[in-house]
């Protein structure tokens, strides 16, 4: 069942921030990875290669996890667990405009390299204000309580 994004989570995943991928090895190891990624209406899209490691991890369990954490306040983060789908339409005009929103530059494509369009449908979305974050700082006691189903601070 898809969940949508928080109104936290797309303001984080708005902006061209550095996200955390991780996908599931064969072995059930978790394997992580930083990506450029955007928004597209509840959906996160990112780019990739076919035969790289996530590739592979994600055509054999589509079960992904992206987090994304405030470059301006570290102790703000979101993650999106979701199923990813995996396509080759729009492959590299994904990864031009991701390389025009973080690198300022056009995307140089590589003859040897087939670029998918990895497209992660939300199902579940936690959202954190730790304790140290600036946030908390002007609310009274300092701290507000987590919601339910955020993890423990870091």
């Amino acid at each position: 069942m898809a969940a949508p994004l928080s109104e936290e989570a797309r303001r984080l995943f708005r902006a061209p921030v550095f996200a955390i991928l991780s996908t599931v090895s064969a072995e059930g190891a978790p394997q992580s990875s930083v990506i450029w990624v955007r928004q597209d209406g509840d959906d996160l899209l990112f780019s990739t290669i076919r035969g790289r490691l996530k590739t592979r991890n994600m055509e054999r369990n589509p079960r992904v996890s992206l987090c994304a954490y405030d470059p301006d306040d570290p102790y703000v983060y979101a993650e999106v667990r979701g199923t990813v789908m995996l396509s080759e339409e729009g492959g590299l005009d994904l990864i031009d405009e991701l390389s025009r929103a973080y690198d300022g530059k056009p995307w140089r494509p590589r003859p040897d390299e087939t670029r998918l369009v990895a497209r992660v449908t939300p199902t579940r979305v936690i959202e954190r204000v730790a304790s140290q974050s600036r946030r908390r700082a002007g609310q009274p006691g300092g701290r507000a309580a987590p919601p339910a189903d955020s993890p423990e601070p870091p």
